[in-house]
């Protein structure tokens, strides 16, 4: 199964370079200088790395033939994938390895099955096809999803109120803090709406790789 390793983002610079959106979190066993990467579409690629580095905290890639800002913004939104049956990353899972799933609660109750993962900055998500037929999506945080057990064919949730379709009349809303607008807001204006500050503790490696 081709899973995706990155999607090629902007141009950087004037020599071809290129920003990447990784999905893995083992970058540098995917992006060898030298090695060719298919691509999504097929007819784009392969893509032979010729160099690689980390700026900023984002990977910039230059690849062979490309030589000029022009080109680089050619190849904008083209997927880099590669061949993989399983995930090797400890506590990490391929999007495949996921689907399907039965969606528990920590006391056995199945509330549906997933889908498959959605891929945010802050942290992924599990989309989940609740038993009822309901659309939800679930951070894939620890916090939340605190076992998954693709070999016995489920995930375990330890939701919040509310988060599930089912649970909806639970919804658990943040009070007000000292120092807060009683509209629910902090001094700063940003919203305070309860959801889980969960980027730090992702359980999915994001790879599709």
């Amino acid at each position: 199964m081709q899973l995706t390793v990155a999607r090629i983002g902007r141009a950087h610079g004037l020599r071809g370079e290129v920003a990447l959106d990784t999905r893995t979190d083992n970058p540098e066993a995917r992006l060898v200088v030298g090695s060719a990467i298919d691509t999504e579409p097929a007819e784009a690629g392969p893509l032979t790395i010729e160099r690689v580095r980390l700026h900023q905290g984002r990977w910039l890639v230059t690849f062979a033939g490309v030589s000029d800002r022009s080109a680089a913004e050619r190849m904008r939104g083209i997927t880099l994938v590669v061949e993989a049956d399983a995930s090797d990353e400890e506590d990490a899972w391929y999007p495949h390895e996921l689907v399907g799933l039965r969606v528990e609660l920590e006391d056995g109750t199945v509330v549906g099955e997933v889908l498959g993962l959605e891929h945010l900055p802050a942290h992924d998500l599990l989309v989940i096809r609740e038993t009822d037929g309901a659309r939800t999506l679930v951070p894939f945080v620890h916090a939340i999803v605190p076992v998954v057990d693709v070999p016995g064919g489920r995930v375990v949730l330890d939701p919040p109120g509310g988060l599930l379709a089912r649970d909806a009349e639970n919804l658990e809303v943040a009070e007000p803090t000292p120092g807060s607008g009683t509209d629910g807001t902090d001094d700063d204006g940003a919203d305070d709406d309860g959801t889980p500050d969960a980027g730090a503790d992702d359980r999915a490696d994001g790879t599709n790789d």
